[in-house]
């Protein structure tokens, strides 16, 4: 009988082990983002902690990844590795399996380039005091909308740095066919940016599909300049709404499908520029599904704040929130009947690392 209970006593340690080490291993995912912006910084350091003290929660292949980092570094002036961005990139092999920086000088590197869906790991790293622009002129009449931007990215675990994307061709005028020009398109799953900037007009940030985590970005653009089915959260993103057409729309999510997980969930994000003439969605495909929270709104924003573009039986399917946003535009008193007020409860999933599983791959930017 002795020996039961002393099994028994430690079974019930190990099992009192194991739970309290689960709970541990995924508390990052839980810990919602605080209601008060000067709490981000803090909040990040504590819920996003290096690779040293996460081992136990990433991905293996993550692990061994950045356990074996190389570094390849593009200038301009031919001192470093090489002088083209896109050199680089082919000069990683396909089924690479460590993390692979490359680390771009100051100055516009003139490319197109797509980092391909064998080659994981990938680094865009610049200088944050002397950021480097990516720059191309491609639109949808030369290379399909999707395909017009000026990087593609369709890698898992990529990560992007202090870079700027930029797409240069001309603002469209309503009148030349497939004027759409992308800056970024990011299609594979498991993707970090920080200190990002994309600059273009119609369609400028392809969010195609996958998990992806933005912090300290800007976006501009004017009609769907955030685009596409991926599942992100956005923090401290400010997203500004180039003046000068009649109606501009911040996003355009594509789920299409009602039990597909996607969606785009902004939080202490702010919304920039003037004239009443932005919606903050388009119901783009049936089940759109968009989160603003903690959100400055200012007065770009039309008082009916979302779009069912024409198709009012969407009205009843997409999924178009608003919680404790503020500022000109965020007044919800003439807002379309479609949008979701969300209480505490509701706003929940849309507030913490869960909604992209940060805690299996999310990790502080890279420094150099």
């Amino acid at each position: 009988m002795a020996g039961k209970n002393t099994i028994f006593v430690v079974e019930t340690i190990i099992i009192t082990f194991l739970l309290f080490n689960i709970i541990e291993v995924f508390s990052d995912d839980l810990v919602p983002i605080p209601a008060d912006k000067s709490q981000l910084n803090s909040w990040f350091e504590a819920n996003v902690k290096p690779l040293d003290a996460r081992k136990d929660t990433l991905d293996p292949a993550l692990v061994a990844a950045e356990a074996n980092k190389t570094i390849i570094k593009v200038r301009t002036d031919g001192s470093g590795d090489f002088k083209t961005i896109t050199e680089a990139v082919k000069s990683i092999p396909e089924g690479n399996k460590k993390r692979v920086i490359i680390w771009i000088g100051s100055g516009n590197y003139t490319e197109k380039i797509k980092i391909e869906r064998t080659k994981p790991f990938v680094t865009l790293y610049g200088d944050p005091k002397n950021v480097p622009n990516i720059i191309f002129h491609g639109t949808a009449q030369e290379y399909t909308t999707v395909d017009s931007a000026t990087v593609i990215v369709e890698s898992e675990y990529f990560s992007a740095v202090n870079i700027n994307f930029v797409n240069t061709a001309p603002r469209p005028d309503g009148k030349s066919d497939k004027a759409q020009a992308a800056a970024l398109r990011t299609g594979g799953d498991k993707a970090s940016f920080y200190n990002c900037k994309m600059f273009g007009f119609q369609d400028t940030f392809c969010d195609d599909s996958g998990k992806h985590f933005f912090n300290d970005c800007y976006i501009e653009g004017t009609v769907d300049f955030i685009f596409g089915n991926g599942k992100s959260l956005y923090l401290n993103t400010e997203t500004h709404v180039i003046p000068g057409d009649p109606m501009a729309m911040v996003t355009a999510q594509a789920r299409a499908v009602e039990n597909f997980d996607s969606g785009f969930s902004f939080v202490h994000c702010m919304i920039t520029g003037t004239g009443n003439t932005a919606y903050l969605g388009r119901a783009w495909k049936q089940y759109s599904k968009v989160v603003f929270s903690y959100t400055d709104m200012t007065d770009v924003i039309h008082p009916e704040g979302w779009s069912d573009f024409g198709k009012k039986e969407f009205g009843s399917t997409v999924y178009y929130g608003e919680y404790k946003c503020k500022g000109a535009g965020a007044t919800l008193d003439k807002r379309v009947p479609f949008t979701k007020k969300l209480t505490d409860e509701e706003a929940k999933p849309f507030i913490s690392l869960a909604y992209i599983e940060g805690s299996k791959w999310l990790l502080p930017p890279v420094t150099l």
